[in-house]
């Protein structure tokens, strides 16, 4: 993204490249998993291509070489679960930006082989996430076990290519449709507002992220004494910035010290770079994850 630049990066991506080729989007996990579904309501192209993987590690080593993938979606947090620990230091060390976010609401299904009944099932594959999820409808079938699995998307795949009678899966109706599996019963998730966010990640571009971001991600540390992390909230609430996120992780190597990665949504006074300046200061390794537009939230 260049620094003039005012488009919110779905829009900038909204068609499939100047050559004709699809969008790539890499995603972890397999066709049909949430990030499919979160890609697919995020870039909105004519033609897209996700380009699965893995595990996260992967995702970002995709999007950083940029030979298979434009871009990468990559979850960073469930209403539910919390914090997905390991992308924010994936997302330190890497050579990507976050360009955008958008929130899913996950209802998780449970599907099987067409013409069969829960009564049918012995077992049910997932990740263990998503079994977690799900263990309230569960308590009513005891005679099914519960087996965790890589993704929910590969479980049902797995049903699909192996012909799996008395297996069933949890996952997305989208899964269900790519697969030709039946929904047996939909929306077994216990608690309904279950939402994951989702970041947009790009490489690193030498311009500066757009100005006219409406939120910014950035980590940071202090000085391990008393009121080096009040000093810097005190810059913010002068700034007018609503933090809506702060999160701390261990910085490997130094026992008891942290990095604190916070999201912020900006003031109407203030140009998010004026806010940042005046922080540096006051902290150390100080690094902007990204600055993009606020994400809007997708029932599926």
């Amino acid at each position: 993204m260049t620094a003039n630049s005012t488009l919110p990066i779905n829009s900038q991506l909204s068609t499939a490249p100047a050559d004709g080729q699809p969008l790539r989007i890499a995603i972890q996990g397999y066709p049909g998993a949430f990030h499919e579904i979160a890609a697919r309501e995020y870039f909105q192209p004519d033609r897209l291509a996700i380009v699965p993987n893995d595990s996260f590690e992967d995702l970002v080593r995709q999007v950083t070489l940029g030979e298979d993938a434009d871009a990468g979606l990559m979850a960073i947090e469930n209403s539910l679960a919390g914090s997905i620990m390991e992308n924010y230091r994936l997302l330190n060390t890497g050579r990507v930006q976050i360009t955008g976010e958008i929130f899913l609401r996950i209802r998780q299904n449970l599907l099987c082989l067409p013409g069969q009944t829960i009564d049918d099932l012995r077992e049910v594959r997932s990740h263990p996430v998503a079994i977690a999820q799900c263990l309230e409808f569960f308590r009513q079938y005891p005679h099914i076990r519960l087996v965790e699995a890589v993704d929910t998307a590969g479980s049902a795949r797995d049903i699909q290519e192996r012909q799996l009678s008395g297996v069933g899966a949890i996952a997305s109706s989208l899964a269900a449709e790519l697969y030709g599996l039946e929904v047996l019963a939909p929306g077994i998730e216990t608690n309904k507002q279950n939402y994951t966010r989702f970041w947009a990640i790009h490489q690193q571009s030498t311009s500066s992220p757009q100005k006219s971001a409406e939120k910014v991600s950035l980590c940071f540390s202090v000085e391990h004494e008393v009121g080096s992390l009040q000093k810097v909230l005190s810059v913010f609430s002068a700034y007018q910035l609503n933090l809506t996120k702060i999160q701390s992780a261990p910085i490997i190597g130094r026992k008891w010290e942290y990095l604190f990665y916070v999201d912020f949504v900006l003031g109407d006074r203030f140009a998010w770079p004026q806010a940042v300046d005046a922080i540096r200061p006051l902290v150390h390794h100080l690094q902007v994850l990204g600055a993009y537009p606020k994400g809007r939230c997708v029932e599926y």
